[in-house]
C-alpha cells in the first residue's frame, strides 16, 4: 500500500535527543518495513542559525542521500519549513527566498519526488491574500515549478498557514500558477474555511497527503480516499502523528488505521487493487 510516515511524527523524539535523521531512516525501513520516506527539514537544519534555521551544508545532505541509496529508499515528499514565500517585510521575504533556493538544491540531491514549500501567513488563521501577496506568490511558485519540472519533481504548499487554509484561495492559486509541476500536499480535513468541501476542491492538484489521527478516526475518511482516487490521485497517504505519547506505538496504530481505511475504500469501490503491496 502507498503509505509513508511524515518525519515530523518524530519531532518530540528529535527534541529529546533520541532520534536524528539516520535514526528516522532506520525506523521507517526496519521497524515499519517501508521503502518510502517523508523527510522533514527539521532533521536537516542548523537550529542555531538566525533569523530562521538554515539548511545544513551540502556535504551532510549528500551523506543522507548515501544512506537512502544504501537502504534503497525513496523520498516521496520533502516537507520544508522556514522557507515559505510571503512575509510583509521585504528583507525577511528575500531571506526566505534564498533559503528556499538552498532547499530546492537539497531536494534534487535527495531525489525528492514531491516538495512542500508553504505560502506564508499565520499558522492559526486563514487570511485572504492581498493582490501584492498573490502576484508575488504566483510568480515564485511558477519559478519553483519550472525548476521542479527540470529536475523531475512536483512542488507546492500544504494547507498549513495563512491563505492555504482556505481551499478556494488554493484553487485560485493553482489556476493562476497553471503549471503541471505545481500542486498541493493536502493535509486532509485541515481547513479554516469550507471544512466539509475543502479536500474535494483541491483534489485535482493533490500530489501528496497527510492523515492525522483526527482525520483517520473521522466518519468521512473512506469517502475522502474514494474521492481522491476518483480525481486521479495516485500518490501516498502519509501518516503524521505529533501529539504526546509513545511516538513508535502511536505511529504504528495510525498506520494500521490508514491501512484499514484503504482496504475498506477498495472494497467499497469494487475496483481492483490500486496500491502496491
Amino acid at each position: 500500500m502507498n503509505i509513508s510516515i511524515g518525519g515530523y511524527s518524530f519531532n518530540n523524539m528529535y527534541l529529546e535527543g533520541k532520534m536524528d535523521v539516520y535514526g528516522y531512516l532506520e525506523t521507517v525501513k526496519y521497524r515499519y518495513r517501508m521503502d518510502a520516506v517523508d523527510l522533514w527539514n527539521g532533521f536537516l537544519i542548523n537550529r542555531s542559525s538566525k533569523p530562521i534555521m538554515k539548511l545544513a551544508d551540502e556535504s551532510y545532505i549528500r551523506k543522507i542521500r548515501e544512506a537512502l541509496d544504501e537502504k534503497e529508499m525513496r523520498v516521496v515528499n520533502f516537507a520544508i519549513d522556514g522557507a515559505h514565500l510571503w512575509d510583509p517585510d521585504n528583507e525577511m521575504r528575500q531571506y526566505l527566498y534564498d533559503n528556499a533556493l538552498l532547499h530546492l538544491r537539497a531536494s534534487v540531491l535527495l531525489g525528492a519526488e514531491t516538495v512542500r514549500i508553504d505560502t506564508g501567513g499565520s499558522y492559526k488563521n486563514e487570511e485572504k491574500m492581498s493582490e501584492e501577496q498573490f502576484e508575488y506568490t504566483v510568480k515564485r511558485y511558477r519559478e519553483f515549478a519550472a525548476y521542479a519540472a527540470e529536475h523531475g519533481f512536483l512542488i507546492g504548499p500544504e494547507n498549513h498557514m495563512g491563505a492555504s487554509l482556505n481551499p478556494n484561495e488554493m484553487k485560485r492559486l493553482a489556476e493562476a500558477v497553471d503549471h503541471p509541476s505545481f500542486g498541493f500536499l493536502v493535509h486532509l480535513g485541515r481547513w479554516k474555511e469550507n471544512q466539509a468541501e475543502g479536500d474535494s476542491i483541491v483534489a485535482p492538484w493533490a500530489y501528496h497527503t497527510h492523515f492525522d489521527e483526527e482525520t483517520a478516526n473521522g466518519d468521512q475518511a473512506v469517502e475522502t480516499i474514494l474521492m481522491l482516487e476518483e480525481a486521479g490521485y495516485k500518490g501516498y497517504f502519509s501518516v503524521e502523528y505529533n501529539a504526546p505519547g509513545n511516538q513508535y506505538a502511536e505511529t504504528e496504530l495510525l498506520i494500521s488505521k490508514v491501512k484499514k481505511l484503504l482496504i475498506d475504500a477498495k472494497q467499497q469501490s469494487g475496483r481492483g487493487e490500486r496500491h502496491d503491496e
